[in-house]
């Protein structure tokens, strides 16, 4: 029922901020992008688009927000290609008609059941130790004040008031969220992102993380969407062992240890924790290096979550590593992190890829190619396929930390940068590792110190990167016609 996943690169961008709208991604990937990518994941598109979220607190998660098109438009970019969307399971907006009549009826709306308040995990009230066990990646408790049918209630809001949590359990939330997968697949949509989904399933007695719930509603939906001819990805940050035992229940998970692990490496001319990560890292992932959120620090690191146990970077090298990323973009990731982002000081650092690399063109490249040799499906983020730096400027307007990552290209300024040696670079590598055959093969890897080789053969073809973190030099060798040639090097930069 669910057909093989195509396992080229796929471009992560807003329909909005590259290319206007959704028809407007359809012509970047038939037109400067041909060739790059198997697939796209369209950040929310949903009514309304650019919310206290950027979209990620739909008021109508069924509808296309009609400033960025329409459910054919949709169809059409989902022709010949792989489409994923974001499935937004553990809230919906303050704004949403479900919610605004439970403000107005309380417990008489039909929606009542849909929403969660304290009592909905507290029925018999909360203790102290019951509040501060629970986990969250902001600061504060996940509640706010609202008055519902006349009467005042603590909400549970994970995120920000404008985005009310599901109580997951309720039949009106599953029957919500199968209209939405339904909606979705029926435009052609064949890759689901489960988002914050590690925050839905509240239980008394728990921190209110990948709970027996959030476990038991994963499974549901990844039956759900598999006899729709969908595959799952599920979007959770934690400890890396946490993403090791939930590979082996979904389709994909994300490597979000991967971006620090390689900034560690870029900048401290170290690939030993990487190595250590290829031994044990499941198979079955997205890979990225940049997304709309910032870079995961918390993903490498010792957690709460996992109490005792070490993360992938000891705490000495993830301060070196922040320390290194403020330097590198010139303090403005400072500016953009922590409470600027409203999240816990060292959850993510805001920045793009670009910046933590002090716009390094050849560190930027090495970077990605790292990521395009490794095992999984890459995906890559619209401002770090351009090569983009911090937008200051967005930044100051807004206020909001990870907006400093997500800027709104006009046309030349997009056309300029896809004239840059740097992104046209990028872009052969990535035509490369969708056509070369040898990344249908088998994977193999030497990392010593600051050297490095990643290998990819399948049958005669092969394909190598060999490359020193310390100076950021690289080679590409590929066979073309039979023979091994370098296709690619760091002195063409």
């Amino acid at each position: 029922m669910v057909d093989p996943m195509p396992t080229g690169p796929q471009l992560i961008t807003y329909a909005d901020r590259w290319g206007g709208d959704v028809a407007g991604v359809r012509a970047l990937l038939e037109g400067p992008l041909a060739g790059a990518f198997d697939g796209v994941h369209v950040l929310p598109f949903y009514l309304p688009y650019d919310g206290a979220d950027a979209g990620f607190d739909p008021q109508d998660h069924t509808a296309i927000d009609p400033r960025l098109g329409t459910w054919d438009d949709m169809r059409r970019l989902a022709q010949g290609r792989l489409v994923m969307a974001d499935v937004i399971v553990n809230h919906m907006s303050s704004g949403s008609r479900q919610f605004a009549d439970v403000v107005a009826n309380g417990d008489r709306s039909p929606w009542s059941g849909m929403f969660l308040t304290l009592s909905s995990v507290f029925p018999e009230g909360a203790t102290e130790d019951d509040l501060t066990r629970i986990y969250r990646p902001r600061p504060g408790l996940p509640f706010t004040a609202m008055t519902l049918g006349g009467r005042r209630r603590l909400v549970w809001t994970t995120f920000t008031p404008a985005q009310v949590d599901l109580d997951v359990r309720s039949p009106q939330t599953w029957d919500y969220l199968t209209t939405v997968i339904d909606t979705l697949t029926d435009a052609g949509i064949r890759m689901l992102r489960l988002d914050a989904l590690g925050y839905a399933g509240k239980e008394a007695g728990t921190n209110c993380f990948m709970t027996g719930t959030t476990r038991a509603l994963t499974e549901r939906i990844v039956r759900y969407a598999h006899e729709r001819g969908a595959h799952v990805l599920v979007e959770v940050h934690g400890h890396y062992r946490q993403q090791i035992e939930i590979a082996q229940t979904v389709d994909y998970v994300y490597d979000f240890a991967l971006p620090p692990l390689v900034l560690h490496a870029l900048t401290a001319a170290d690939l030993e924790p990487l190595a250590h990560w290829l031994a044990i890292r499941p198979r079955n992932t997205v890979t990225v290096l940049d997304t709309h959120d910032g870079i995961g620090i918390v993903d490498v690191g010792v957690s709460d979550l996992r109490p005792g146990e070490p993360g992938l970077l000891g705490p000495d090298q993830i301060d070196a590593l922040v320390e290194r990323i403020h330097a590198n973009s010139g303090g403005t990731s400072r500016a953009a992190t922590g409470a600027a982002a409203s999240n816990l000081d060292l959850y993510q650092v805001n920045c793009t890829l670009y910046d933590a690399l002090g716009r390094d063109d050849r560190r930027h490249l090495l970077a990605r190619l790292i990521q395009l040799f490794v095992p999984g499906i890459p995906q890559v983020y619209y401002v770090g396929l351009l090569a983009g730096d911090n937008d200051v400027e967005r930044l100051a307007a807004t206020g909001v930390g990870r907006d400093v990552n997500r800027h709104r290209y006009t046309a030349d300024q997009a056309q300029a940068a896809l004239a840059r040696p740097v992104v046209a670079a990028t872009l052969a590598a990535l035509r490369l590792r969708r056509e070369h055959p040898a990344f249908a093969g088998t994977f193999s890897s030497e990392l010593r110190g600051s050297a490095g080789e990643l290998r990819w053969r399948h049958g005669d073809d092969e394909a190598t990167i060999a490359f020193d973190v310390a100076d950021a030099a690289f080679t590409v060798t590929a066979t073309v016609d039979g023979a091994p040639r370098p296709v690619l090097a760091s002195a063409a930069l």
